[in-house]
């Protein structure tokens, strides 16, 4: 299963654009609302100096990166939650997602029509939010009812506190708030995760900027609405990036060189991704593959056999590991064996970033 990030944002904001510069693809960009009906799914790689180093010293014949799913939705309107603009069919999209990234369109252009004739992206956020909330509310109220309805339950009390929990979103979202910043904890999630409620979920938003001057004040505005939620914001020069992302390498090199391009916005959107998934990496590495394999920071060694194949998790054994600092400074198993930094480990040891695992198991 991969880890996926729903792109989102109004109409003509460059929701397209950034996909096809994320995937290096050719999904259909157009100056018109709904250009993107059906969403586009992009396989992208997770770039990671580490997998490169341990190549370096293994030379398998295969590296296999981590990667995360982007999803190009189509643009949400005011109404969305209503039904407005096909919003049903779109919110549904959303929701089966893992993480959030909003694009928000930080320029002018006169030859780019703006959905609603002016660009001001704290409006612009407000709507796709306002969406977000109602579409929230509305799966509280209509999930309150399904509970009261229910005379036949095994446990009254689970479903009394599923009930307060949901009247306490409720609250939370008729003040206009995303429930990520409502203080829910550990557990009181936990029985809510399956409603897989829009505004729970981590969001990133990514500001599609211009050279000129009045960009970067409309930058400025979203960083201040991003702090409100804690979410991170990365400005992106999308049709300057999609140009570049296009060029052969030495082509490219050559043109970021000229104009003091340093990095590639995208690469930086890819690992916020990474972050905000709250994913780490664990390798497994032999002479056939080197493997870079993305799970939740706080995974065990069951689960990550898991992640690898059902057999490894079914039939566990034990997990065999080697630090990757360890395996870059002594490049060898055996050495490491004999000076006592391998390690063996069980199901519930709790899995580092960085971790080279080998499983044993019997099935």
């Amino acid at each position: 299963m991969g880890f996926k990030c729903g792109i989102i944002g109004l109409p003509n904001v460059g929701k397209s654009t950034l996909f096809n510069i994320l995937t290096k693809g050719n999904s259909a960009v157009a100056n018109f609302p709904f250009c993107t009906i059906k969403p586009n799914i992009g396989i992208v790689a997770v770039d990671d100096l580490r997998i490169d180093n341990l190549a370096k010293i293994v030379s398998p014949k295969k590296i296999i990166h981590a990667f995360i799913e982007f999803i190009d939705i189509a643009g949400l309107v005011k109404g969305a939650s209503k039904g407005e603009g096909l919003g049903n069919q779109f919110l549904s999209n959303i929701r089966d997602t893992d993480a959030v990234v909003h694009v928000v369109r930080c320029f002018k252009n006169n030859n780019i029509t703006h959905v609603y004739n002016e660009v001001k992206p704290t409006s612009d956020i407000d709507i796709i939010n306002t969406e977000l909330i109602l579409s929230d509310l509305d799966i509280c109220e209509k999930t309150i009812l399904q509970l009261q309805k229910k005379t036949k339950t095994k446990n009254f009390e689970e479903k009394d506190q599923k009930i307060y929990i949901l009247k306490k979103c409720i609250n939370h979202l008729k003040q206009c708030l995303m429930l990520k910043t409502l203080n829910l904890n550990i557990e009181e999630e936990k029985i809510i995760s399956t409603l897989r409620f829009l505004t729970l979920k981590p969001t990133m938003y990514v500001a599609n900027i211009n050279d000129e001057k009045e960009s970067y004040f409309f930058l400025e505005e979203l960083k201040k609405v991003a702090d409100k939620d804690g979410s991170i914001v990365i400005p992106i020069h999308a049709n300057l990036e999609l140009d570049l992302v296009n060029m052969k390498s030495e082509e490219q090199k050559s043109f970021m060189k000229a104009f003091n391009i340093k990095k590639l916005s995208f690469n930086r959107i890819v690992s916020a991704g990474y972050k905000i998934l709250n994913l780490i990496t664990f390798f497994t590495v032999g002479v056939k593959e080197i493997h870079a394999w993305a799970i939740p920071k706080g995974s065990t060694s069951l689960q990550a056999a898991h992640k690898i194949h059902s057999d490894f998790s079914k039939g566990f054994i034990r997990a065999q590991i080697i630090k990757y600092s360890d395996f870059i400074k002594y490049k060898s198993e055996s050495k490491i064996k004999e000076i006592g930094k391998f390690r063996t480990e069980g199901k519930s040891y709790f899995v580092q970033d960085g971790d080279i695992m080998h499983f044993l198991f019997q099935v």
